[in-house]
């Protein structure tokens, strides 16, 4: 279950972020309210505050000489074990869960009111217009398979956040009703799934032009922004025309 942050508490001054898109959203819209990120969060470019190690290995000591007042957490991105540790050092933790698009704007809605944010930022604004009603990507129903690493090969099951994301732009995925969420399945499974499209996005694995479109002779690859396509965060207002852009490209 979700922390709900208690509502008699003061406004938090001093926030570690532990998911990357988050630290996005909040360096946009409340800059001096952060005071700690992990390795990884790397927008907006630039972004100077102390580094406190990976998502999945965060340097609690560290986290702890930063006396943060609030820390923030996603349930898919973190582990466990390092949130209640915190919590046990006595930290605050505000953990979210974002499993579609209309579920991210009510979390950032939550993060940001956590941090101390006097209103909704326009970005936010932007953002659900453009999800209002996004045109489909595609000129007909497209079945994809969406790689997200390889050695060994995973992609996209049931519940993501992504799925939906591609979903509300015309593209569903083979592997939806997987009972698992980020399933491993051999490159020949892939294959014999003939899906329309294969969608290969540049993070968390980094697929480019040149690694990743050659397992897939003859079908044609969207190479996307990560970003994009995981990130809920300041970038969901340009989204569907950013992945719009590429689908549309490799569908033709």
């Amino acid at each position: 279950m979700r922390d709900q942050p208690p509502r008699t508490r003061t406004r938090p001054r001093r926030v570690i972020f532990l998911v990357p898109s988050l630290t996005e959203a909040i360096a946009e819209t409340l800059p001096g309210a952060l005071v700690g990120a992990t390795d990884w969060c790397a927008r907006p470019v630039g972004l100077d505050v102390p580094r406190i190690g990976g998502t999945k290995n965060p340097d609690l000591a560290r986290i702890l000489d930063l006396a943060p007042d609030l820390v923030i957490a996603n349930e898919e991105e973190n582990r466990a074990p390092d949130l209640d540790a915190l919590r046990t050092a006595g930290v605050r933790v505000l953990v979210t869960e974002v499993r579609n698009v209309p579920q991210a704007f009510r979390e950032l809605d939550r993060v940001l009111t956590a941090c101390g944010a006097a209103g909704r930022p326009r970005w936010l604004d932007d953002a659900e217009r453009a999800w209002s009603a996004p045109p489909p990507a595609v000129g007909r129903l497209a079945t994809a398979v969406v790689p997200i690493w390889r050695r060994p090969w995973m992609v996209l099951g049931r519940d993501t956040f992504a799925g939906d994301v591609l979903a509300r732009l015309g593209v569903s995925h083979h592997f939806e009703d997987h009972p698992d969420r980020y399933p491993r399945i051999p490159v020949g499974e892939l294959l014999d799934a003939a899906p329309d499209l294969v969608v290969l996005p540049d993070e968390p694995y980094r697929f480019t032009a040149d690694d990743g479109p050659e397992a897939f002779p003859g079908l044609p690859c969207a190479l996307v922004s990560g970003r994009h396509l995981t990130w809920y965060g300041p970038s969901l207002a340009e989204a569907p025309r950013v992945l719009g852009e590429a689908l549309r490209a490799a569908h033709r």
